[in-house]
């Protein structure tokens, strides 16, 4: 290892840490290789990530003692995914430097926190309240009705790519969609009619500065995420109020490296158009298309702020059109490997299952003209 951890600028063959080894973690550690950096992938099992980094180590989230070997090994600790028990990441923030830090995957982890964090900031979200037993149905039954409109329950915590929520068409839905989801602490929120869904990548660095990509234009189908195009074909000035609000949530959660800001575009004639839907406090899979259409991509950008270097030149060179492989779509890999502007990536798991992300394709088009 180099010498000992700091928050300051790390240099070539420093040691970046990364806790999960899924394709995210590769991509890190690919990155990272490219910069000179060696890496150690920390999982609780052996993922695409270990396939490429310099180091690995398996072992449980909940393990202080692996994770101390761990980090006596590492110059910084990131992380690929955002439901990394925080009392790990405080333990090693005890010993190395954990970026971003715990207080980002606290907030991210529980969806009330969540949103009662961006909204505190004065930064909207759609009206939403906590369920968290049967004494809060009947509450939550009243604020569904003063929506006066359909709403969806989402698990507080985990949950992701449409797991852990139902939509509730009527107030009298509430309790039977909750004992669905199993009576778990839940958050119901007003669904909103929206235009699209956009996302903002936003980086922030040691020193405060934060710079963000171009922003895509988001297309789920089954709560997975399908293509994300850049450019949007939003407003500039409505760009640029995304940027500048997943800038302000990045400041008041002190983060370091990217942080994905996920938003509901309502349309021109909204009082409020845009609204926040979620956070993920990591590299996120609407980025990918920085991969091939950028000067620095989201990975690089990524380990370049957790080492403490200069974000570098975000600029998109292209137009981008990201298409996620999911399940057996992935057996379409020799045609797509010819495909006229199509670059593939391939993320080397072992089993195509429904509804898994195996992989993506990002589709260049010479870039418009601003």
């Amino acid at each position: 290892m180099s010498e000992p951890a700091s928050t300051s600028r790390l240099g070539p063959r420093s040691v970046i840490g990364i806790l999960g080894s899924g394709q995210l973690g590769k991509m890190l550690a690919q990155a990272a290789g490219r910069l000179g950096f060696r890496t150690h992938v920390y999982g609780d099992d052996a993922g695409p990530a270990f396939d490429v980094a310099s180091a690995h180590s398996v072992g449980s989230f909940t393990s202080l003692a692996r994770l101390d070997e761990f980090a006596a090994n590492v110059d910084v600790v990131t992380y690929e995914f955002e439901n990394v028990p925080v009392v790990a990441a405080e333990h090693l923030a005890k010993t190395v430097p954990v970026l971003p830090g715990p207080k980002a995957l606290a907030v991210s982890q529980d969806r009330q926190v969540e949103k009662t964090f961006i909204r505190g900031i004065g930064i909207p979200v759609a009206p939403f309240m906590g369920l968290a037993s049967a004494a809060d149905v009947t509450a939550a039954e009243a604020a569904m009705a003063a929506w006066s409109g359909p709403a969806i329950l989402k698990t507080a915590r985990l949950g992701y790519d449409g797991k852990g929520q139902l939509p509730v068409a009527t107030p009298a839905d509430v309790a039977s969609a909750w004992r669905d989801l199993g009576s778990v602490p839940c958050v119901l929120e007003q669904r909103l009619a929206f235009a699209c869904e956009i996302s903002v990548l936003a980086v922030r660095s040691l020193d405060g500065a934060v710079a963000t990509f171009d922003i895509p234009r988001n297309e789920h189908s089954g709560g997975i995420l399908r293509r994300s195009i850049v450019p949007s074909g939003l407003p500039a000035p409505l760009e640029a109020e995304a940027r500048s609000l997943a800038g302000r949530i990045a400041t008041a959660l002190d983060y370091v490296g990217v942080l994905a800001v996920e938003m509901f575009y309502l349309g021109p004639d909204a009082a409020t158009p845009l609204v926040v839907n979620e956070i993920a406090p990591r590299v996120h899979n609407s980025g990918h298309w920085t991969m091939d259409a950028c000067v620095v991509c989201q990975f690089e950008a990524h380990i370049r702020a957790v080492a403490g270097w200069p974000l570098g030149d975000l600029s998109r060179h292209s137009n981008a059109e990201m298409r996620n492989l999911i399940g057996r779509e992935v057996d379409e890999w020799p045609r797509l490997a010819t495909a006229p502007g199509t670059c593939l990536h391939l993320y080397g798991k072992r089993e195509a299952r429904d509804g898994r992300k195996m992989g993506h394709v990002n589709v260049l088009s010479p870039r418009s003209p601003d």
